[in-house]
C-alpha cells in the first residue's frame, strides 16, 4: 500500500528532493517508476561528492519535485536507506 498522496499536480506550493544512489540502474528504474506514480518532474542527474574530482566517485541521483507533503520525504528517505543511498531534503542549499 502507498501513502504517499496521489501527485494531481505540482503547484508553486512544491518541494524538491534528492535521491542519491549508487548504481545508474537503480536510480532510472526509481525514476521511471516515481514518473508511473504521476510525478510530473522527475529527472536523473549524476552527483558529485564532496571532494571528488574524479568522475568514476559520481552517484546518481534522481531529482524529483513533489507537492509539499511530508510523507514524500519520509518516503524518498526510506527508499535511498533500503538501496544503500541517502537522501537529501534540500538539494539547492
Amino acid at each position: 500500500m502507498n501513502s504517499t498522496p496521489a501527485a494531481d499536480d505540482v503547484t508553486d506550493d512544491s518541494r524538491e528532493h534528492l535521491i542519491v544512489l549508487p548504481e545508474r540502474e537503480l536510480a532510472e528504474s526509481l525514476a521511471d517508476d516515481l514518473e508511473a506514480e504521476g510525478l510530473p518532474d522527475v529527472k536523473v542527474v549524476r552527483e558529485a561528492l564532496a571532494g571528488e574530482d574524479d568522475s568514476e566517485a559520481h552517484e546518481w541521483a534522481v531529482y524529483v519535485r513533489t507537492p509539499s507533503d511530508p510523507a514524500y520525504a519520509v518516503r524518498f528517505e526510506a527508499l535511498a536507506a533500503a538501496h544503500d543511498g541517502w537522501y537529501d531534503p534540500d538539494p539547492r542549499d
